[in-house]
């Protein structure tokens, strides 16, 4: 059974930092390919950031610059740094593993910026 489990989110004040995390179970972790993204209210699921099994990543262009996701194969887990948080990037992010047809997904965790 594979889970996706993120951790990390929560209250913060605009130009603060939050490190999201993503532990994973259940498949082969560095053969996938992971991702973060964020659904805010009213809005469709958009992507984040994406770095695949050989440890290259993309980013949407309104955090290039300012996030940046890692992973540790070791730990099987997949992570996203937050910096100079603005109050647009308030959202439920979520994890994404994908390895060829198959993606699952974690439940979300929230993330506001707010002063």
């Amino acid at each position: 059974q594979v889970q996706l489990v993120e951790s990390g989110g929560g209250l913060v004040q605009p130009g603060g930092s939050l490190r999201l995390s993503c532990a994973a179970s259940g498949l082969f972790f560095r053969l996938n390919a992971m991702s973060w993204f964020r659904q805010a209210p009213g809005e469709q699921r958009e992507l984040v950031a994406r770095i695949n099994s050989s440890g290259s990543t993309n980013y949407v262009d309104s955090v290039k610059g300012r996030f940046t996701i890692s992973r540790d194969n070791a730990k099987n887990t997949v992570y996203l740094q937050m910096n100079s948080l603005k109050p647009e990037d308030t959202a439920v992010y979520y994890c994404n593993s994908e390895r060829g047809p198959r993606r699952y997904w974690g439940q979300g965790t929230q993330v506001t910026v707010s002063s």
